[in-house]
């Protein structure tokens, strides 16, 4: 992103046979007593953990152990292959958005993907696009001297910080969202460049091609894995989704988490929301920018904490499974 330059009835099942009801019958006993306890491991709901931020920091680290994530590198390879494996094992569906684009540096075509997982999208009331690039950026370049700006980036907070969330958000909701369909979109080719005409290119991509139904509001995941995590309020953000933006940090203080999410306006920042706003899903953008090590060689996982990611992984768990979900008034 760039500084201004979202119980079976068993009985039926036992058969009609006088021995096969006395056995329900004395099941049933035993249970009422206590005698016997029924197993809810195939219960998503009742099985349920809740967000680990320590499990978010582990896929955090696994992404960035693959190296620069860049098109056309085997890291880029591997990171696409780690979550959609990822995605499969919790989504109801994964679908994948591939297309290509010729890099204006080195006049090459690079193959590129989105990954789309979905939980619960076809049966839901309200639909949610939560989304983070998976990609990093192929130049270092904010560093001092100019041999360090040529070097990929690691990309912990840069890319590998909202994946992560995403990834055990997307463990923790299953089976758990009520009447929210969700779809997690991992984008691809955010942070290409060099210049802002060709960063953005997943989430371009992807406004062009929304699922079907249309999502009615979108999330944006950047840069939340900051030691010294602070979100105010994204200025693109505040205009284009108010409502949601106002509800989502209400429901922050709600959970004592005011220093971590204030209720400020913070700088606008060009990200792969605006392409989801100017398609007409209102997204907003949670990041923060304020970070010394943005595309830097430093961009390492020791610069993040299983604490800020376990911060933002809360308010979206408790947000999405709240008794009556936020939708957005037409």
């Amino acid at each position: 992103m760039g500084q201004e330059q979202n119980h079976q009835d068993v009985a039926a099942n036992l058969g009609r046979s006088p021995a096969r009801k006395a056995g329900f019958r004395l099941l049933a006993t035993l249970v009422g007593f206590g005698l016997l306890s029924v197993p809810h491991s195939q219960d998503p709901v009742a099985s349920a953990k809740p967000f680990s931020g320590e499990a978010a920091y582990t896929y955090l680290k696994q992404q960035c152990e693959f190296g620069p994530r860049v098109p056309g590198t085997v890291g880029h390879a591997k990171a696409k292959t780690f979550i959609q494996d990822e995605a499969t094992k919790y989504a109801d569906k994964v679908e994948l958005q591939n297309f290509t684009h010729r890099w204006t540096k080195t006049r090459d075509v690079y193959d590129m993907t989105n990954v789309l997982a979905f939980q619960n999208w076809e049966k839901a009331t309200t639909r949610v696009i939560l989304l983070a690039h998976w990609d990093t950026r192929p130049s270092a370049d904010m560093e001092a001297r100019p041999s360090d700006r040529l070097k990929p980036i690691a990309g912990a907070n840069d890319g590998a910080s909202g994946v992560a969330v995403l990834l055990e958000l997307m463990k923790t909701l299953k089976g758990r969202s009520g009447s929210v369909g969700i779809c997690y979109a991992f984008v691809d080719g955010e942070d290409l460049g060099p210049d802002i005409s060709e960063m953005f290119l997943g989430a371009e991509y992807l406004s062009r091609n929304l699922p079907s139904p249309k999502p009615q509001y979108g999330i944006l995941l950047d840069m939340i894995g900051d030691a010294e995590l602070a979100i105010p309020k994204e200025e693109y953000s505040n205009y284009y989704a108010p409502e949601l933006m106002k509800a989502l940090y209400l429901h922050a203080a709600s959970l004592d988490m005011r220093s971590t999410f204030p209720n400020v306006i913070g700088s606008p920042i060009l990200d792969d929301h605006l392409s989801l706003n100017r398609a007409g899903v209102p997204t907003i953008d949670l990041i923060d920018f304020d970070y010394p090590y943005w595309h830097t060689l430093q961009d390492t996982p020791d610069k993040c904490s299983a604490e800020s990611l376990g911060k933002v992984g809360k308010l979206l768990e408790t947000w999405f499974t709240k008794p009556t979900p936020w939708t957005l008034k037409r």
